[in-house]
């Protein structure tokens, strides 16, 4: 069994070497092997493999300059630290390269060859198959460039724990260790770059664009963490579509009919350049223009893309490129290349043969065969077409640097630096097992690793726990994941005026280290779109909504594609691009174009407006004709009308109208908490103190001309200071109401918001309706029980009561205050107050002018009237009148009592002067109603009539001696 494993190895690794003949493979011999994976091709020829014959090997084709240089950067590298006396002194480190012809399948066979070699040296197996010559093991590999390829050799690798250190290829798969244990790189893991992609589209406010990456794994996890970091962001994504560089004619045709139909301007491509490289000439065919292109690190500076005959179409391209390094000496190492010179290097021949267009006579590329030539810029990938049945045989004396090429674009050194690294940081995990201490070293119990014996593990272990400084000053140490944090540059593609090639300007930088938010810079007074322009290009689904709207969503479309909505009243927007619009502060309303709040306006019954004004010179007006009156009363006081009118209840009355008056001046201005809390008890107690006047006046002289007999009793109940006491026992009950009202529920100033949206209403919170119903219902219940004495006493001597009047003025009052509460409760804001000030004014003019107008009127203009015997003549026709009525009223009751005696026929002189009187005129009083005429004629005819007279005189007398004409 173990002979028949032998022998497959050795098959295995005799075909495989094979395949790679003396001039496909860079190697040299040393202590310690490196093995090197680089794409000095890009592809291999499509060829139709029909088993019809044993299957060859397919050919690589499309030389690629960068590659070569890259492969360059490891055997300076090696050479370097070969010479070196401090980093592994007495060892030499040798090298076997192989080329990935940018396949999978090219890189397995390449990996197969060094994990063979491997294999056998672990089987001990050198007495079995008689090996003639040792091939030491592969120790560590450097390489791949794509991440496809890199996922394919580390799965293999990791298989036999054989470290693997890439320099190009930043998938993000590649971090998870447990599926590539032995994996490690010295780029960035794209995480940062898709991050970065998704902050440059947010700086720039793009929010439509296009994604398109290569189908491979390099592309789909880079596009798919940009998804990622585009919907945190609110980025919509049009289209997004998967590219290959063996994509057929038609499956690029369908990509590029998408992109011309996008209305998207910003295209986001995770790819590598050759997987790009048909899409783009299909791009250039039909002309696409105006497209803004975000390149990934992998194509932003490709030769195959940045050509003088592409920038048509791509020249506003936005790229990231790697941090560049210094590699002192590298530019002549480049320069020393010769077939001739590079024994160890088989792909110098070929380098040779492409750089100047020549085929050396004794090599394997003079036939029609041969790859094409084409050059490309820095850190490019080139290809070309041409055979070498058109070459001119080669001298060997060309000179390197008369050629302008890839090759020798050393001016920003990237992936070809981090092959440098690459192998410094395999050399320095070396350099540690060579100097490490027995009892302090990484294996079981502090064991040190063998440098003469080490295995691929054993430096895998010590790559891991790397951390030495480059030679930029810069610490190297792999994270947890294998990968090393680096920044990036951002580059935009210029024409340059001295030659037409494509220049890549370095306009910006983003730094992983930084806090979020901080990482990204651009300048963009560098930044040229489409080649000339400063303008930044709109890609946007819609455009931008202006400040004072916001953006609404359309049914069916992605977020990003809008409406612009206008804010509605009471909000703001003041931003471009709002995504809602901001309330206003309670005391503010949104302006005219909802782009800012401004204060609310503020309304109140005021002193300056002309409503205001008006009800002001109302009160002022009411005031001022109390005041009056109030003068004449007390100027005129001892005249008749004044005294019978109870003067001192007048004047009372009157101060208790200019309350009245003047409580409607707190209902306007400002309000305020305190007079808030005093108008309503200020009106309130002010009308009830004037009901209460009316009352108790209308009462007493109801009382008095009802009176039969007038007695000491009379007069001593309804003397003044009684009086007063009933007024002050009234007003008492409301100052009462006032005061719990105060206490359990202070009215207060309040700011209403909620009657109309642009206007604060300064208003009086009245705590409690209850208590304001209160209030007014005993004000209206004096009032009625004031009515109802009035319009009884309506028929007293009109000269010397105003019952009528008071009668009117109560209508007055009632007519007013049922109307005030459907009026109150309908209004809002400032009118409440006004409704108020109105109700209070017409109750008060409508009280003053019914009870003082006319006794003023007969005071000023009619002073013959103010006389005792004007008012005693009125008295005594009432009094006469009254009189008759009593006797009337007796007769009838002695005929009836007569007649139901016994019928009889005798009567008595008043029996006889009724009946005479029931037979001249139905109406009860004639003789009663003559002498009324008489007394109202001014009283010159003594009445005397009977008992009647004496009745009548009876009557006057009591009358006289309770009423203040004296």
């Amino acid at each position: 069994m173990t002979l028949y494993s032998c022998c497959l190895i050795l098959l295995l690794f005799t075909w495989n070497t094979a395949a790679y003949g003396p001039n496909q493979r860079a190697q040299k011999k040393g202590d310690i092997i490196l093995g090197g994976l680089f794409p000095i091709h890009f592809g291999v020829a499509a060829k139709d493999q029909d088993l019809k014959s044993r299957p060859e090997s397919v050919e690589c084709i499309r030389y690629n300059f960068r590659g070569f240089r890259w492969l360059q950067a490891m055997i300076f590298a090696i050479e370097e630290i070969n010479s070196s006396p401090t980093l592994l002194p007495n060892m030499t480190l040798g090298y076997r390269i192989f080329d990935t012809c940018n396949t999978v399948s090219k890189a397995l066979e390449a990996t197969l060859s060094f994990v063979a070699q491997n294999k056998i040296d672990s089987l001990n197996l050198d007495e079995f198959c008689n090996c003639s010559e040792h091939i030491p093991s592969t120790i560590a590999v450097v390489g791949a460039t794509g991440s496809g390829i890199s996922t394919a050799v580390a799965n293999l690798l990791g298989l036999f724990y054989i470290p693997q250190v890439s320099y190009a290829s930043s998938s993000r798969l590649l971090s998870n260790k447990n599926q590539f244990k032995s994996f490690l790189r010295t780029i960035p893991n794209d995480e940062h770059q898709a991050t970065a992609m998704a902050d440059i589209i947010e700086y720039f406010r793009w929010n439509w664009v296009g994604t398109i990456a290569a189908d491979d794994d390099y592309g789909r996890p880079g596009i798919e963490k940009f998804r990622e970091e585009a919907e945190e962001r609110d980025i919509c994504i049009d289209f997004s579509e998967l590219i290959s560089q063996y994509s057929d004619e038609e499956e690029i045709q369908q990509v590029v009919e998408v992109i011309q139909n996008s209305t998207a301007r910003v295209i986001v491509v995770f790819s590598s350049g050759p997987d790009l490289e048909p899409l783009i000439k299909e791009i250039v065919r039909r002309n696409i223009t105006g497209k803004i292109w975000l390149a990934s690190e992998a194509w932003a500076s490709s030769s195959l893309i940045a050509m003088p005959e592409f920038f048509r179409v791509i020249g506003s391209t936005i790229g990231f490129a790697l941090k560049a390094g210094q590699i002192p000496g590298f530019r002549e190492f480049l320069q020393k290349v010769h077939p001739k010179k590079s024994t160890n290097n088989g792909f110098a021949k070929e380098f040779w043969e492409e750089t100047f267009n020549c085929y050396l006579p004794d090599g394997s590329k003079n036939s029609p065969t041969s790859t094409s030539f084409h050059k490309g810029h820095e850190e490019g990938l080139g290809a070309g077409n041409g055979t070498a049945a058109f070459r001119p045989p080669c001298t060997g004396d060309e000179n390197i640097t008369s050629v302008e090429t890839p090759y020798m674009d050393y001016t920003h050194l990237r992936i070809s630096y981090n092959v440098y690294l690459a192998v410094y940081s395999i050399a320095h995990a070396l350099q540690d097992i060579y100097t490490c201490t027995p009892g302090k070293g990484l294996f079981t119990n502090g064991s040190c690793a063998d440098i003469k014996k080490v295995e691929a593990w054993q430096v895998l272990k010590h790559l891991r726990h790397l951390n030495f400084t480059n030679n930029m000053g810069e610490q190297v140490d792999f994270d947890e994941f294998g990968d090393l944090v680096g920044n990036y540059s951002i580059i935009n593609w210029h024409l340059s005026p001295e030659d037409g090639s494509v220049v890549f300007e370095e306009v910006g930088h983003y730094n992983v280290y930084a806090k979020k938010g901080e990482r990204l810079f651009i300048n963009e007074n560098k930044i040229l779109w489409s080649g000339f322009s400063k303008e930044v290009p709109f890609s946007n689904c819609s455009r931008d909504c202006l400040p004072g709207t916001r953006k609404g969503i359309i049914e069916g479309e992605p977020t990003c594609c809008f409406e612009c909505v206008d804010c509605p009243d009471g909000e703001y927007s003041d931003e471009t691009d709002a995504s809602a619009c901001d309330k206003c502060p309670e005391d503010y309303w949104s302006n005219e174009n909802h782009t800012s709040c401004i204060p609310k306006q503020i309304e109140f019954l005021s002193w300056t407006e002309p409503f205001g004004i008006a009800l002001t010179l109302f009160a002022v007006l009411g005031i001022f004709l109390t005041s009056f009156v109030l003068g004449v009363f007390t100027k005129f006081r001892n005249t008749p009308i004044v005294k019978a009118t109870n003067r001192e209840l007048s004047y009372l009355l009157l101060f208790s109208l200019l309350c009245c008056f003047s409580s409607s001046l707190f209902f306007i201005g400002e309000p305020q908490n305190w007079t808030c809390r005093l108008r309503q008890p200020a009106f309130g107690i002010s009308f009830v103190l004037c009901i209460s006047c009316i009352l108790v006046k209308t009462n007493r002289v109801l009382l008095v001309f009802e009176a039969k007999i007038p007695t000491s009793l009379h007069r001593k109940w309804w003397g003044l200071n009684l009086q007063f006491l009933l007024v002050f026992l009234c007003t008492f009950v409301q100052i009462v109401i006032c005061v719990i009202w105060l206490y359990t529920a202070p009215p207060s100033s309040y700011r209403n918001h909620e009657l109309e949206d642009e206007i604060i209403f300064i208003t009086c919170h009245e705590g409690s309706l209850m208590a304001l119903g209160f209030l007014i219902g005993y004000t209206c219940l004096l009032a009625a029980i004031c009515f109802f004495f009035a319009f009884k006493s309506r028929k007293l001597p009109e000269n010397f009561n105003e019952a009528k009047f008071i009668t009117f003025s109560m209508l007055i009052f009632f007519i007013v205050w049922i109307s005030f509460i459907p009026a109150y409760a309908s209004t809002y804001g400032k009118f409440v107050s006004a409704v108020e000030v109105i109700a209070i004014l017409a109750a008060s003019f409508g009280l003053l002018a019914c009870i003082f107008f006319n006794k003023v009127y007969i005071i000023l203009f009619k002073p013959s009237r103010n006389t005792i015997e004007e008012v005693r003549c009125s008295t005594a026709a009432h009094a006469f009148k009254v009189a008759a009525r009593a006797t009337l009223r007796r007769s009838n009751v002695s005929r009836k009592r007569s007649n139901s005696l016994g019928g009889s026929t005798g009567s008595t002189p008043s029996s006889s002067i009724s009946s005479k009187s029931n037979h001249e005129d139905p109406f009860p009083l004639p003789a009663s109603a003559e002498r009324q005429r008489q007394q109202q004629r001014g009283c010159k005819q003594k009445v005397s009539f009977g008992r009647e007279a004496q009745n009548s005189d009876d009557s006057l007398m009591r009358h006289r001696a309770l009423l203040p004409l004296q």
